[in-house]
């Protein structure tokens, strides 16, 4: 499971059909990936480490508070797309990406565990597979990716 990460002083997402408007203020815009063979694991695992990222200055300017410490909001977007592979030709092959039925259902456990970590009002989403606009405003910029562990690694 890959989380693109930014830290943002706002974000919205947009959906024609079906009609979907979402939009946060300062806090984390979240763009997530679901690899085939990706398990509960790898959603506790992103979604606590998301949770947790120190990226927020502090008083002394330092990169030392998480999302939380600041009361901030958090926009999580499904992006089948963090798992193009482009090594070969010009047209990326997503051959690494989780199935939609699966990606979806993690998808949305992922939404789960960050509600269950920061609180239902704190996160909003996108809906899977959707056609959408999405406003990010990156603050810094700051964009990490975080990852879940290799499956021999854990």
């Amino acid at each position: 499971m890959r989380a693109l990460v930014q830290r943002v002083s706002e974000g919205s997402v947009t959906i024609e059909e079906p009609k979907h408007f979402a939009s946060i203020g300062k806090g984390m815009v979240i763009l997530l990936g679901v690899k085939e063979g990706d398990t509960i694991e790898d959603v506790n695992f992103v979604a606590d480490k998301c949770s947790n990222l120190r990226i927020f200055e502090d008083s002394q300017g330092k990169m030392n508070l998480s999302v939380k410490d600041i009361g901030g909001e958090v926009l999580v977007i499904s992006q089948f797309t963090l798992y193009g592979d482009t090594r070969r030709g010009n047209r990326p092959s997503f051959s690494e990406a989780a199935k939609p039925e699966t990606a979806n259902d993690l998808y949305e456990k992922f939404i789960e565990r960050m509600k269950f970590n920061l609180g239902e009002a704190k996160i909003k989403n996108g809906i899977y597979a959707a056609m959408m606009l999405v406003k990010i405003f990156n603050d810094g910029p700051v964009t990490l990716l975080v990852e879940s562990k290799e499956k021999g690694n854990m």
